[in-house]
């Protein structure tokens, strides 16, 4: 049996499958070896089926036989001896003719194209759509290579220019300006007051809104990557501002309303959350090669929201998907570039503020060797493109954060710089395990315990991963893999909900699906009810997504971890989380919007515990 059909048919569908699970499921880094061995081994095949494939059928094959009588002369020699031999064999002295006539007819075959164009078989008579399924598994291996090497390659973008706006107090703002045509420096940047006027400011108002001088730039290098951060201060809170550089990068941005205050428009602090963005994903051959998708669903959302700030939860760069490119400072630095240089950028960044925090793939997948080589590269962009105009390091030199604005607090982890390795040792019970490292964590559990400014009632803990451990899936790189500092923590959490009127909420990111989770504290324990954990967990931005479902609540589990949504699908997930006062009372409100692809799908309304201390406060508490 001739085995070159059957491998076509293998070759055939390995290319299609993998190539389609590669540009529209996950780009992960084993599927383009698969899809080009098995190129190679389709086209040997295809070619040497086409050698043994006929273009014709025999409908007919008949074979005719007919027998022809000849006298035969026979030579005598001695009569006695002939005749002895003729007896009774008479007819073997005939000579018989046989005449054999095959008769077969053909006929041309089907082409059979929807064959050929389903499982990658030539054609038995068509040589125009033998190459055209041929054609498709080339253009499908040509389109993984495009994915791969064409951004790269191809669009290292040493010359992308920008500015963009970091954190943003309620008397200043951080922006981060790249400028690497030496020949326009220096750059000058102003900014005026924009308040109550649209986009188009008439002539009239300008006049009242003088442009006034933020800073002059001298001086841009390699040493930085042509970045420089600079701070604009004496602002007014909660006041609308447009700024303008002489390089022709411009914007707005809004300052913070002051501790314990919301927005006097709509009596709302809002901001936005989310993380993981690949360029080109799910991938579009007609698409530009920096293009990311997700980000046209959340500038579609920016104007209605008017949110402070995104708080990106880490994966802003994928340096190792689909493929590493190297190690040293500069593969790193490209990355960052070509999300700035991204077509897609502008229209998420020219009014909302940043606001970032590290993971794994701005070094490598699931990360856990602190500092060791190649994280000196990796944290080289991620200081002068993040951290440079993130909101203040908790100690100088530090890679986590903390801030107050307008009804909450915020505490920004770094989850990987840290942290022990995750299976040394293996136990996640482990009191010799930690995420956060000895000082990180002191740091935070201040911040737990530290009284709240007034009018503030919202603590937030930002972890670029889950903090529960209801996804099974790899679960050992999430805080899963560290419970004993994880219990250290949520007490910590519920000690806040019990003596004070503030909540506590964890916003994480990482699965690339959506899961909310609460934390109640045990039952008959020390703490109330009111004194729950709620996580939030988002992403991704722009990225695949899991088909399978990885997230499961295991109610024998103590502390009990309940599940409270769960919608894995969509290639864009962020939340827009509202908070706001409850009119004459002493506590806020807080809402938990998700939207997915571009659409609103589900909202969740948690109120910040009642005033007071210990168990009473649940007869209060909603």
């Amino acid at each position: 049996m001739d085995p070159w059909p059957a491998l076509t048919v293998i070759s055939s569908l390995t290319i299609r499958g993998s190539a389609y699970a590669f540009l529209r499921w996950i780009p992960g880094h084993h599927f383009p070896p698969v899809v080009l061995y098995s190129l190679i081994l389709f086209l040997v095949s295809f070619a040497l089926t086409s050698r043994e494939t006929s273009p014709y059928d025999v409908v007919v094959d008949e074979i005719d036989i007919v027998v022809t009588d000849k006298d035969n002369e026979n030579v005598r020699g001695e009569a006695d001896d002939d005749s002895a031999v003729d007896d009774g064999n008479s007819d073997a002295n005939e000579e018989e003719q046989l005449d054999i006539e095959e008769t077969i007819v053909l006929e041309e075959r089907d082409p059979q194209i929807l064959k050929t164009l389903l499982f990658g078989l030539p054609s038995p008579t068509s040589p125009f759509w033998s190459l055209v399924t041929m054609a498709i598994n080339i253009a499908l291996a040509l389109c993984v290579a495009d994915m791969i090497f064409r951004g790269p390659l191809l669009y290292p973008s040493h010359d992308v220019s920008f500015i963009r706006v970091g954190h943003v107090f309620d008397s200043a703002a951080n922006f981060l300006i790249r400028e690497p045509d030496l020949s326009k420096l220096p750059v000058y940047v102003s900014y005026r007051n924009a308040e109550n006027v649209g986009y188009e400011l008439e002539k009239s108002v300008q006049k009242e809104n003088p442009w006034k001088t933020a800073t002059h730039i001298y001086w841009s290098s390699n040493e930085t990557d042509f970045t420089y951060p600079f701070t604009i201060t004496h602002l007014q809170p909660a006041t609308r501002y447009e700024y303008a550089a002489s390089n022709n990068q411009s914007g707005y941005f809004q300052t913070a309303p002051s501790i314990g205050e919301t927005d006097l428009y709509d009596n709302k602090f809002t901001f936005l959350t989310s993380s993981c963005i690949k360029p080109r994903f799910p991938y579009n051959p007609l698409g530009h090669p920096l293009e990311i998708p997700g980000f046209k669903h959340l500038a579609q959302w920016i104007p209605k929201l008017q949110a402070s700030f995104m708080l990106f939860l880490g994966d802003f760069i994928y340096v190792d998907v689909p493929r590493r490119f190297g190690i040293d400072k500069e593969t790193y630095r490209r990355e960052y570039r070509q999300v700035y240089a991204s077509p897609s950028w502008p229209g998420v960044s020219s009014s909302l503020p940043w606001i970032h925090v590290l993971d794994d793939h701005e070094i490598g997948n699931d990360w856990d060797a602190n500092t060791t080589s190649p994280y000196p590269s990796a944290i080289d962009p991620f200081t002068h493109y993040q951290a440079s105009i993130n909101p203040p390091p908790v100690h100088e030199g530090a890679t986590y954060y903390s801030f107050t604005q307008s009804l909450a607090s915020f505490f920004l982890l770094d989850t990987r710089s840290y942290r022990t390795p995750e299976f040394a040792p293996a136990d996640p019970s482990s009191p010799a395990k930690s995420m956060l490292g000895a000082t990180q964590l002191h740091h935070l559990l201040a911040f737990l315990r530290e009284p709240s400014p007034p009018g503030v009632h919202w603590k937030f803990v930002v972890s670029s991963i889950p903090f529960t451990r209801n996804w099974r899936f790899n679960n050992a790189d999430t805080w899963a893999g560290y419970l004993h500092e994880r219990q250290l923590i949520l007490e910590a959490m519920w000690d806040v909900g019990a003596t004070s009127s503030t909540g506590v909420v964890v916003l994480s990111g990482d699965r690339h699906e959506f899961a909310a989770t609460s934390f109640p504290p045990p039952l008959g324990g020390k703490w109330p009810l009111a004194a729950t954990v709620h996580e939030f967990s988002t992403s991704p931005l722009s990225m695949f997504y899991l088909p399978v479902r990885t997230y499961v609540e295991d109610e024998a589990e103590e502390p009990r971890e309940v599940c409270i949504k769960y919608l894995p699908d969509g290639n864009s997930k962020f939340g827009i989380v509202e908070m706001e006062k409850v009119s004459g009372g002493e506590q806020s409100l807080l809402r938990f919007r998700l939207v997915v692809d571009g659409e609103e799908v589900w909202a969740y309304v948690v109120s910040s515990p009642p005033a007071g201390k210990g168990r009473g406060k649940d007869a209060v508490w909603g």
